[in-house]
């Protein structure tokens, strides 16, 4: 009795193909949970596509990728204080402060500049240092994160645009741009504008989970309780607010169930949507993400590590032990028992 990811392989693999053939010199990523399908999964996918570079989060991630996947690696978090050596000859690492520029040696190496995000990278004060060393790097490209939101006017393909001059003024080779979070529009407008730079995106959440339809999470129903109005149940001893039943459902914390990142919040709308959530959660009423006879149920309480437990109406008849309920889980959190293919 488990937590299981479903998938429907030929719808899934399809959308790969579809991705990838419309998306010239794609880098899928790899990282972190695998987008739910897990990172071994994704590089093995990743070599059947037939391309020759993938990203992955971190140099942790990087043993499980190259044992499957049989082409270069980019290692997206920047290396610090220096690049590591790397006897394979297919890392190629992310090079963001000055202290590494200068560090670097015969690594494979890919500069990032700070971009409006502030994340990683160097600044327009940093080119004289990076103009002086570019001749003793084994640069592989330059690389741009950029933000999502384009509100305000803000538009990431200029910023690029103006990025991809200042370096080539300053001498330094512009003929490989790593890109994030950039539209197919985008792309298009700056290979037109820079034909002497090959723009490759790195992609990874519409790539993997693009078509999220070709893929389900499901718990199953582990036990079922009649509860009669008042009566105690759960970590917490709550009562039943009137005659129930009680559904112990697989999938919990460590699952990912119920794991939400913090939202920005805009207009009127969608602050009027987060008030309502939280007087809900004030009041301990929570849905969860499991859905039972049409509806998403509602939690009894916090979901537990490995279950979750839920409150349905005595007036709805339950599902019976075995069932499986779908689960809109967030992938990116997913840590699933097992991932098959859809029945």
């Amino acid at each position: 009795m488990t937590f299981t990811l479903y998938v429907d392989e030929a719808r899934w693999r399809a959308h790969l193909v579809a991705t990838v053939s419309a998306t010239p010199d794609i880098v899928p990523v790899i990282k972190g949970n695998g987008y739910g399908l897990g990172n071994t999964r994704l590089a093995a996918e990743a070599a059947l596509l037939g391309v020759d570079t993938v990203a992955v989060g971190t140099v942790d991630e990087l043993p499980a990728v190259q044992d499957a996947f049989p082409g270069d690696v980019l290692v997206l978090t920047p290396s610090y204080p220096r690049p590591f050596d790397d006897p394979s000859g297919r890392v190629v690492q992310t090079v963001a402060h000055v202290e590494t520029v200068r560090a670097a040696g015969a690594t494979r190496v890919v500069v990032e500049a700070m971009t409006s995000m502030h994340r990683h990278g160097l600044g327009l004060a940093d080119l004289p240092v990076l103009a002086e060393a570019v001749a003793r790097l084994r640069l592989d490209g330059l690389a741009f994160h950029l933000p999502m939101d384009r509100h305000g006017g803000y538009d990431p393909a200029a910023e690029v645009a103006d990025w991809l001059r200042r370096l080539a003024a300053a001498g330094v080779p512009t003929s490989v741009a790593f890109v994030s979070h950039l539209t197919a529009v985008d792309l298009s407008g700056l290979r037109r504008d820079f034909p002497g730079t090959t723009f490759r995106p790195r992609i990874g959440t519409s790539l993997w989970l693009g078509d999220r339809g070709a893929l389900q999470a499901r718990g199953t129903v582990l036990d079922v309780h009649r509860l009669a109005r008042g009566t105690h149940y759960g970590y917490r001893r709550r009562r039943a607010p009137r005659d129930s039943h009680l559904v112990v459902v697989s999938g919990g914390t460590a699952h990912g169930v119920a794991l939400e990142a913090p939202r920005t919040v805009r207009g009127p709308v969608g602050r009027s949507k987060a008030v309502a959530v939280g007087t809900l959660a004030a009041a301990n009423l929570s849905l969860s993400p499991f859905r039972w006879a049409g509806k998403q149920r509602w939690f009894a309480e916090p979901p537990h590590m490995h279950v979750s437990l839920l409150l349905l109406p005595a007036s709805v008849d339950p599902p019976a032990i075995g069932t499986e309920l779908d689960c809109d889980v967030r992938l990116t959190t997913l840590h699933p028992d097992h991932v098959r293919p859809l029945p």
